[in-house]
């Protein structure tokens, strides 16, 4: 802890639940911005593009901007630019992002023409039958399946709600395929996020409420892990986790407390 020198910070169930803030979030995150600790929200979010998520941020009171956000969608198209150039894209996601994928080209729902690469993004109504079972066809054909995140479920202010892995899962066993996960927890996406901070894994730490994707993900990366007992934590699936994480919050609040003790 004493060689922080930089935080990576979900925002769903850290930050906000539907966007409305946790207590003392606000507040924790003007504490870091003050004593100049950089921060990179790192975000699995799939329904909204960076710009939008940092306006609902900074209308909440959080000082951010587009520049401080990487999301999964975000870098999902890099990868599609480097790894796929010119694919056409079955794209199935809740929410549009369309202007974080420049240079990737999505296929229209109307249009029936073979794709050349499947894409899962967020799940939401959009996940239907008939879109689910189209994907599932194109990939008996070979072509690449390719998921912004695996995320079982999240919170939202309702309860939690089922997300792409829970369908992800039934996908890649029917078809008999693997995705490649370009969001959290690939170890890719934490790069790309220390690389936009400057900084070695050693000299950062992960804040989120998901303990496998957000916190064990980072640690094996060689980030210092911190799991909040916020948004979609469960007890039970801490005690059944692979893994410690290195500290344990009740929220993002007590964040700035941490890194006081530890002499940051």
């Amino acid at each position: 802890m004493e060689r922080i020198g930089a935080a990576l910070i979900d925002i769903d169930g850290v930050l906000t639940v539907s966007f409305k803030p946790l207590p003392g979030t606000v507040e924790a995150m003007e504490s870091l911005r003050a004593a100049g600790l950089p921060l990179a929200l790192v975000t699995n979010n799939t329904s909204r593009t960076r710009a939008t998520i940092a306006a609902k941020l900074a209308s909440a009171g959080y000082p951010v901007t587009a520049g401080d956000i990487l999301t999964a969608p975000a870098v999902t198209a890099a990868y599609l630019r480097e790894h796929h150039p010119g694919a056409r894209c079955l794209f199935l996601n809740s929410g549009d992002v369309q202007d974080d994928l420049d240079g990737v080209t999505l296929v229209p729902e109307a249009d029936d023409t073979a794709p050349d690469v499947v894409v899962f993004g967020g799940a939401g109504d959009e996940f239907t039958y008939a879109c689910l079972n189209r994907a599932f066809r194109e990939l008996q054909r070979g072509i690449p399946l390719i998921a912004m995140h695996r995320n079982l479920y999240w919170r939202t202010s309702g309860g939690l709600d089922l997300d792409t892995g829970a369908f992800l899962l039934g996908l890649e066993q029917a078809a008999r395929v693997e995705a490649t996960v370009t969001g959290k927890p690939a170890e890719a996406f934490f790069a790309t996020a220390l690389a936009h901070l400057g900084v070695t894994a050693a000299e950062a730490l992960m804040v989120g409420d998901d303990i496998e994707s957000d916190v064990l993900a980072a640690q094996r990366c060689g980030i210092t892990g911190v799991l909040v007992k916020t948004g979609k934590y469960l007890p039970e699936t801490h005690v059944s986790a692979p893994g410690t994480p290195d500290h344990v919050l009740d929220s993002f609040a007590d964040l700035p407390a941490l890194l006081e003790r530890a002499g940051r």
